[in-house]
C-alpha cells in the first residue's frame, strides 16, 4: 500500500507547495504596512502650555523643574547621599556595590506608593527629517532631555519607545516645514510621552557620564500616548 500512496502524497505537496508560498506572498506585504504605520502621527500646532488639553486629565506633567523635584519627593522622599555612594568614582572598589544597593532599596521603599498609580508626561526633543511622499510624513529623531535638579539631573526613560515614528502636518505647516528643510535648515518639535511608571524598578539611579560625580535619576515609563508639536508655533 506505501508504495501507491507515497507517489501522490508527493505529487500534491508539490502542487501544494506553491500555492502556500504564493499565500505568503501577498499577506506579508500587508503585516509589514500595517507595522510600519503604527508610528505615524499627527503633527500638533498648539502652543506648548496647552499640552495638557490633548492628554487624559489625571497626568501630571513633568516638565518644569518644580513639578519634576515634588514628584520626586511624593515618590522617594529625599536624594540619595550621592557623595557617599560616589566615593572615589568609578574606579572605587565598592562603587557598584553601593549603587546596585541604592537601587535595590529604594525598590524596596517606593512599593505601594500611591504615586505609582499616577500617569505622568514628560517632553524629549525632536527633529524632522526624510520626507515620504506616500505618506505624506516625516521621520522624527528624538533625543533624550536632561533636567536639571536638586535631585541630581533627571532623564525619562521610555520603557519602549515606537519604532518608525512618522508625523503628517496639515497643509499650511507642511509647507513652512518643506521650505525649512529645503534651505537645510532644523525643524524642531516636541515629542511629548505620557503613560506609567513601571512596577517594578521605576527608577533607576546612576552616575552622569558627562559630569563626573553627578546623580542620574532616570524614571522608568510605560509610554501609552506620544505627541508631538512644533517646538514654537506660530499663531496663523
Amino acid at each position: 500500500m506505501n508504495c501507491w500512496l507515497v507517489p501522490p502524497l508527493n505529487r500534491l505537496l508539490a502542487f501544494l507547495l506553491p500555492l502556500l508560498c504564493l499565500s505568503c506572498l501577498i499577506i506579508l506585504p500587508t503585516t509589514i504596512q500595517a507595522e510600519d504605520e503604527i508610528g505615524l502621527r499627527p503633527l500638533r500646532t498648539i502652543l506648548p502650555a496647552k499640552i495638557a488639553s490633548i492628554l487624559p486629565p489625571d497626568t501630571h506633567m513633568l516638565i518644569e523643574r518644580s513639578a519634576i523635584e515634588a514628584f520626586l519627593v511624593a515618590l522617594e522622599g529625599a536624594p540619595p547621599d550621592w557623595p557617599t555612594v560616589y566615593g572615589h568614582g568609578h574606579h572605587d572598589p565598592g562603587h557598584d556595590e553601593r549603587l546596585f544597593n541604592l537601587n535595590r532599596e529604594r525598590d524596596t521603599a517606593r512599593e505601594g506608593n500611591p504615586v505609582l498609580n499616577r500617569r505622568v508626561a514628560f517632553v524629549w526633543p525632536g527633529e524632522l527629517s526624510q520626507f515620504d511622499p506616500e505618506t505624506k510624513s516625516y521621520a522624527v529623531a528624538v533625543g533624550p532631555e536632561f533636567n536639571a535638579t536638586d535631585w541630581g539631573m533627571v532623564r525619562f526613560k521610555p520603557e519602549e519607545f515606537p519604532n518608525n515614528l512618522r508625523v503628517k502636518p496639515d497643509k499650511k505647516p507642511a509647507g513652512r516645514i518643506s521650505r525649512s528643510l529645503a534651505k537645510h535648515e532644523k525643524v524642531q518639535v516636541s515629542v511629548v510621552m505620557a503613560g506609567m511608571l513601571i512596577p517594578s524598578e521605576s527608577i533607576i539611579y546612576d552616575f552622569s557620564h558627562e559630569e563626573e560625580g553627578v546623580g542620574l535619576i532616570m524614571p522608568v515609563v510605560r509610554v501609552e500616548q506620544v505627541e508631538i508639536l512644533f517646538k514654537a508655533p506660530q499663531a496663523p
